[in-house]
């Protein structure tokens, strides 16, 4: 039988400068950094706010290449298998799309982006300076988003607290909106005897609001509204 396995970057990246002035990226995760050599940053970028399958990164990746002449210290597959173990990357297997996409989401925790004014207006203030994008196309790309019910549902809960697809699934399913305490996130998710972190994402793949969700979280994702950590 047929599978599919997607693939999306964890982190979010940030480039130090050493005591000779040479700078390098690192990728961070729950405040922890990870060194990463050239070809390994170069994967991330390419799967970095995409959901993609294997022949899609070798796509993107060959596209970094054939600009950055990236150096090839291993096979793209053993770099991918790399990135993974080191938990840089996620994937998720299923028999169809969808399956796929929520075995790689259901586990992963939703951070949103900061949407602070200073930082919006030094993008704007690079695109239109630096890069040279008109001004009218770049307030095209600053236009406020404007959310679906779901995916507003999802920013709204994710700022109150870290969670993963999977809780955001159940709280849809109860209707909870406010989990600002421990208290109310624990008694929202785990008051029952048989839910757990580790079973609540094969708890919910019944859940009515399973596809509604996970098609928010990703379509979020895709549109740069929130990055993926685990936990």
């Amino acid at each position: 039988m047929n599978t599919q396995t997607y693939y999306a970057a964890l982190g979010h990246f940030r480039r130090k400068t050493d005591g000779l002035g040479r700078s390098y990226p690192f990728i961070i995760i729950n405040q922890t950094e990870y060194c990463v050599d050239i070809q390994e940053m170069a994967l991330w970028t390419a799967l970095n706010w995409r959901l993609l399958d294997f022949s899609q990164i070798e796509t993107e990746y060959n596209k970094l290449d054939q600009d950055c002449a990236i150096p090839a210290r291993r096979t793209l597959e053993d770099c991918l298998g790399r990135l993974c173990t080191r938990g840089l990357v996620a994937s998720g297997t299923g028999e169809t799309g969808f399956e796929a996409l929520y075995d790689l989401l259901g586990g992963l925790y939703v951070v949103p982006l900061s949407e602070s004014l200073p930082l919006r207006l030094a993008a704007f203030l690079k695109l239109t300076v630096l890069k040279g994008v008109s001004i009218s196309k770049a307030r095209e790309l600053f236009r406020k988003d404007r959310p679906s019910e779901q995916e507003a549902q999802v920013m709204a809960l994710s700022r109150q607290a870290p969670l993963s697809t999977a809780e955001l699934i159940k709280c849809a399913e109860l209707g909870v909106r406010d989990i600002s305490t421990d208290e109310k996130l624990m008694d929202a998710l785990y008051n029952d005897d048989d839910t757990t972190s580790d079973n609540i994402a094969d708890m919910m793949l019944t859940a009515r609001s399973r596809e509604g969700i996970t098609a928010a979280v990703a379509n979020l994702y895709l549109r740069k509204q929130i990055i993926f950590q685990r936990v």
